[in-house]
């Protein structure tokens, strides 16, 4: 180790104690739904980190880094990620593993990436459980549809350019069970769109028949914090065009929004 990596390391123990930082016990047969944040072992929380170092059953998701599953050193390992268009484990199956782990008096820590209540299906888990009459807590994580855009250069919030974000999901786009993506349009606010990527075009036209200009600054972004990290920045018109030819694919962000255009601004390129 190095003088100045060894110095460092000290320095963030002090810094610990300083904060005098004092982790609930996560007790047998208990679940913690906990959020991972967007990737980098980084931006997770004090208490995730304490609750993954007593977990002795950890039920995680696909978007959680091996970094992070790592820390869980004590704990059997389930996975339970879901892929779109992919073989994955049923949602009924997970909070049945979650009751059943419970019910043995393991102490369970339930993974997310990002906050487990933004689109992460935290609060069915949760529901589930407290008519189970599990003990559960929640330990929210960063979500990543507002810290993917931080790491990216893009600030969620811009006096100027918008009063509000609007936060999507695209898995439906298309159906009948299909958000209305032309009133969305019509509000003018920036909106991050989770789980859109296949559905891109169809956001995209249907953001431009609600009045959207085709000159609307867009962006994908994958794997934000994460030395995986691609973004994409163009306009709304071209925006699904501009990813396919990049070979961008799930999981992403989608950002629609004259915050996009920051990005460069603060970057000085504009």
């Amino acid at each position: 180790m190095s003088g100045s990596t060894k110095e460092n390391g000290e320095r963030l123990e002090q810094a610990l104690a300083r904060l005098n930082f004092k982790p609930r016990s996560l007790g047998p047969g208990h679940v913690w739904l906990a959020g991972a944040g967007p990737g980098d072992p980084g931006c997770l929380t004090l208490e995730v980190l304490a609750a993954l170092a007593e977990a002795d059953a950890l039920v995680y998701d696909a978007l959680v880094s091996p970094d992070v599953v790592a820390v869980a050193e004590g704990a059997e390992l389930f996975f339970a990620g879901k892929r779109g268009g992919r073989p994955s484990m049923k949602q009924d199956d997970i909070t049945a593993l979650l009751v059943r782990l419970a019910r043995e008096g393991r102490r369970v820590v339930r993974l997310k990436g990002g906050d487990p209540y933004i689109f992460g299906r935290g609060g069915e888990e949760a529901l589930a459980l407290a008519r189970q009459n599990i003990p559960f807590r929640v330990l929210p994580g960063l979500t990543s549809g507002l810290s993917a855009l931080a790491a990216t250069g893009i600030p969620a919030t811009m006096r100027g350019i918008n009063k509000a974000v609007i936060l999507a999901t695209g898995h439906a786009a298309g159906t009948d069970d299909d958000l209305d993506w032309a009133a969305i349009a019509r509000t003018g606010q920036p909106v991050v769109v989770y789980m859109g990527m296949a559905n891109l075009p169809v956001i995209a036209a249907s953001m431009l028949e609600g009045g959207l200009a085709p000159s609307t600054p867009a962006a994908v972004i994958v794997a934000a914090t994460t030395p995986q990290e691609r973004i994409v920045v163009a306009t709304l018109a071209t925006i699904a065009e501009e990813a396919a030819v990049a070979g961008l694919t799930s999981p992403a962000l989608i950002v629609v929004g004259g915050i996009v255009a920051m990005r460069a601004a603060l970057a000085g390129e504009a």
